[in-house]
Parts: structure tokens; C-alpha cells; sequence
């Protein structure tokens, strides 16, 4: 991860979805589902609720919204039969893909992912095909224009919090954990009252792949638009160096 930043692919993540609030509600109202069936509906009892709510006021979810999400999931628990499964493949020129869904039917979720990598070029290979060449991270990433603390200090109590590492990069601070910690380290920043531009366990590729080819990069961003609309899709995770 060292030197390349993913903090201005955050921020036209988040441009997209500011045109497509539709999806980010679908996306967070489907994990909140999940969440509360798993752990219940009070997040002081609920890690795992904590994080997709922490997620959701990252995305400019509003409160109401949020509270609304829980209270259906809870009183809708048995009904709520969302299965997540996972596809990998390839872009253009080798970028490695990972996509995760969470959806009431897999066998229409798994053809529209299949066509969206077919329509851009790539495709779907076996389970395990491209993950191995990911780490699994919790990942925080802190603006600093909105962060009064400075790099020295805010490290210092990332680290103390149970942080593994800490990336000074040009417009963001990257904090990375192990996924078991992130809970523990995004909570206890939030209690430190230091602003979060995204917080979220991801899958961080070892390598990055370049694309110069116009005609590799129309299809990349072909097969990323498709995923994008697909309201089963929850995340997706590349190799592309934007």
C-alpha cells in the first residue's frame, strides 16, 4: 500500500454515490438486515452494527434513515434471508476483481455480475482465483483538512488504540488494523473525536496494476458502472491503479 492513495478514489466513490443515494440506502439498509439478525438491534451490545452504522453517517446516511433501518430489521428478523457470496476475476490486462453480494437470489445476482465482467472485457474465474493476491485490512482514512490533530499525535494514538500501521499521505491519513481490531481502533478514535472520511474492513491488493491502453480503461470502467448499479453488489475490490 505504501505510496499509492486511495483517498481520491474515497472521494469519487462517494461523488458517484451522491448521485445514487438510492443504492448506498439499499446497500447499508441490507448490512443494518444482517447486522441485527446476527447480534440484535441495540448497537452497544452489536460490533457489527456499530461498524455498518459508523459506515452509514460516512456516506451521509441521515440518522433517521439509519434508526429506521434497525427498527425494520428488527421487527422483520425472521424475514430478513439475504445470502452473501462472493466472485472473483479478471479486468482488461489482468486487473484482479472482487466482488461481494448480499442477496435474496443468488442465482439472478451471480448471472448480473457475470455479465457485467463479460460486458467489460473480463471474467468470473473459481473461488480463490485473484483473492490470495489481496490483504484483508481494516482501513480508516482521515481527511486532513478536517483533522486538527497532527501526524505525529494522531499516529501515536492510532497505535495505541491497536493500529498496525500509519501512512502520511498527501491529502489523507491512512490508518490501517488488523480486521479483528477495527472495531476497537475506528471506536476509540471516535470517542478522540477524530473525523473519518471512510472506516471499513476491505481488501487491499498487494500489487496494482496500471492500464494505458484507453480501450482497457473504457472497459474497466464498463465493468466497474455495471457493478455499481446492481443493488445485490455491496462492495467491490481491483487491482486498478486509477
Amino acid at each position: 500500500m505504501s505510496g499509492h492513495s486511495k483517498f481520491a478514489n474515497i472521494k469519487h466513490k462517494k461523488e458517484k454515490n451522491d448521485a445514487a443515494k438510492g443504492k448506498i440506502f439499499t446497500v447499508i439498509g441490507r448490512e443494518i438486515a444482517v447486522a441485527v439478525k446476527e447480534g440484535g438491534p441495540d448497537p452497544n451490545n452489536n460490533s457489527r452494527l456499530r461498524d455498518v452504522i459508523a459506515k452509514a453517517k460516512a456516506n451521509n446516511v441521515p440518522n433517521d434513515t439509519i434508526e429506521r433501518g434497525i427498527k425494520k430489521a428488527a421487527g422483520d428478523v425472521n424475514s430478513v434471508n439475504y445470502e452473501q457470496n462472493t466472485y472473483e476475476g479478471y479486468g482488461p490486462n489482468g486487473v484482479a476483481i472482487i466482488v461481494e453480494t448480499l442477496t435474496d437470489n443468488k442465482n439472478r445476482t451471480a448471472a448480473n455480475v457475470r455479465a457485467a465482467f463479460t460486458k467489460g472485457g473480463g471474467n468470473i474465474g473459481t473461488p480463490g482465483c485473484v483473492s490470495f493476491m489481496f490483504d484483508k485490512r481494516g482501513q480508516i482514512l482521515i481527511d486532513k483538512e478536517e483533522c486538527d490533530m497532527d501526524a505525529d499525535e494522531l499516529m501515536m494514538a492510532a497505535l495505541d488504540l491497536g493500529a498496525e500501521d500509519f501512512n502520511d499521505e498527501e491529502d489523507s491519513y491512512e490508518i490501517l488494523t488488523d480486521p479483528e481490531n477495527f472495531s476497537a481502533v475506528r471506536e476509540g478514535l471516535e470517542k478522540l473525536g477524530i473525523p473519518m472520511a471512510d472506516a471499513e474492513v476491505t481488501m487491499i491488493p498487494q500489487n496494482w496494476v496500471t492500464l494505458s491502453d484507453e480501450e482497457d480503461i473504457k472497459k474497466m470502467n464498463r465493468i466497474l458502472d455495471l457493478l455499481d448499479a446492481e443493488d445485490d453488489v455491496q462492495n467491490v475490490y481491483h487491482s486498478w491503479d486509477e
